[in-house]
């Protein structure tokens, strides 16, 4: 079993973060996912339509990440929070890219809700992971990059186990050793605000949403909850 948890001084500079922590085992990314494709094409249609449009940083959902990278020194419009780097892909092209079952199905979710929204392969992950400022002395291999090596600057937000880096600037990019490929059987997926006081309805939605994704292909799902007063949660 798997430990998440917040430390406390990441804690008590962001005292309104939520974080949902959705988790799936016996996942079977190997077959299509009809309802997880029909919502991917049905956000890119409504799109399409003017009916809808993902957030983008005037969003105070958006607006609150950049003052979070601000905060540990990270340019947010240089390195984006995920899911503004995804919504302005989905804008500017009209579609997401199609990775994975279950790949896409975070990123819709993430786009849908306006909230950060990532995933870890459990089975490559090391120990227990902790949201932690850098020391500057860790190492992450970047996702689809696995013969780098970049080391974070010391105070930037990450997620880290007892190998190495997970995610950087906080929910930039992933690492590549604990990506979710169709093969992964065990995941956490991880769905992030700020402002749990105004947007944590939303949270709760996404992280429901996500895992009724996720139940048709799945022999078992959980959800747990990361906050300043429940800070640890084993998964």
């Amino acid at each position: 079993m798997t430990a998440f948890g917040i430390s406390p001084d990441v804690a008590d500079a962001f005292p309104d973060a939520l974080i949902a922590i959705v988790t799936a085992t016996g996942l079977n990314g190997r077959v299509p996912w009809p309802r997880a494709a029909a919502a991917l094409e049905g956000l890119e249609q409504e799109l399409a339509a003017g009916t809808w449009a993902p957030a983008d940083e005037s969003d105070p959902r958006i607006e609150s990440w950049h003052t979070a990278y601000r905060s540990f020194g990270t340019n947010p419009r240089r390195i984006r929070p995920s899911v503004d780097a995804l919504g302005r892909r989905l804008a500017k092209r009209g579609t997401l890219p199609r990775i994975n079952p279950a790949v896409d199905a975070y990123n819709t979710v993430s786009v849908r809700h306006g909230l950060p929204a990532g995933a870890f392969d459990l089975d490559h992950v090391t120990g227990d992971v902790e949201i932690r400022y850098a020391d500057g002395t860790e190492t992450f291999t970047p996702l689809g990059e696995p013969d780098t090596a970049e080391n974070p600057k010391s105070g930037e937000i990450i997620y880290v186990d007892t190998t190495d880096v997970l995610t950087r600037h906080w929910n930039h990019r992933d690492a590549h050793r604990t990506r979710v490929t169709e093969t992964s059987t065990h995941v956490a997926f991880v769905i992030e605000t700020l402002t749990a006081a105004r947007d944590g309805h939303l949270l709760i939605a996404a992280a429901e949403e996500l895992r009724s994704l996720l139940v048709p292909h799945a022999e078992a799902t959980t959800i747990h909850y990361l906050t300043r007063q429940q800070p640890l949660s084993a998964v």
